[in-house]
């Protein structure tokens, strides 16, 4: 059963529904059938990174607020990350363009890594303080994952895969989500934002009922096909 999930690397909801859905998966019995699809989101496509900027002056920017609550804001989600295990170090956040980091998704989506790679790039964005628009960055994130770092870095230094995050940005749009993370369940059940680990452990349970029922109905259908022939006569 396919689950897709909707995402932006900047997005600090999107890296505890991350580890929610994770906790789910694990608790899940049928885990390992679970075919996970990560898609790119942009959540501000033209932004610029500005590695002068501090995520907070930023956020106030962006939202018309003022920076004392920006920073209140940037306080909930770190406790709210803390509660979940996660360190988010919202003052070294470098304030910048996720789209490379989603073509080096994409890339690594080609060797069954797409996962670990969302991983990576969420802990270097908001524990590590990395800068995810920078080359050299990208590259080293690559060799992490035990990717070809030359390969890397002449992919990232060209236009490869930009085709499929705009795809996926565009996709998005037509289905109208407007905000992530968001996961889809076997392309029927929706779970918005960063729920609970029970509420995505139940997802997974009905996303998988749905889909073998479906499974169930073509197998049934392909046997009516063989005994009775394909114009439909016994």
């Amino acid at each position: 059963m396919k689950v897709e999930i909707w995402s932006d690397v900047m997005c600090p909801f999107c890296y505890i529904g991350k580890h929610r859905f994770d906790q789910a998966l694990e608790q899940f019995e049928y885990s390992d059938r679970i075919d996970i699809e990560w898609r790119s989101f942009l959540l501000n496509p033209d932004m610029e990174t500005d590695t002068e900027a501090t995520i907070t002056e930023h956020l106030a920017e962006s939202k018309g607020i003022s920076v004392a609550k920006a920073k209140q804001m940037g306080e909930g989600v770190t406790k709210m990350a803390a509660e979940e295990g996660l360190e988010f170090n919202m003052d070294t956040i470098v304030v910048a363009n996720s789209f490379n980091a989603h073509r080096l998704v994409q890339w690594a989506k080609t060797h069954d890594l797409g996962h670990d790679a969302e991983e990576l790039l969420f802990k270097n964005y908001f524990t590590e303080g990395a800068n995810i628009d920078d080359l050299g960055t990208l590259v080293e994130i690559a060799g992490q994952l035990d990717l070809d770092t030359n390969e890397a870095r002449n992919i990232l230094d060209g236009d490869k895969f930009s085709n499929i995050v705009k795809h996926d940005y565009q996709t998005a749009q037509g289905m109208n989500i407007q905000g992530v993370p968001l996961f889809l369940f076997d392309r029927k059940f929706v779970v918005s934002g960063a729920q609970e680990t029970s509420t995505f452990l139940s997802a997974l349970k009905q996303g998988w009922n749905n889909w073998l029922e479906k499974q169930q109905e073509i197998q049934d259908a392909d046997i009516e096909g063989v005994i009775c022939g394909p114009n439909g006569s016994c």
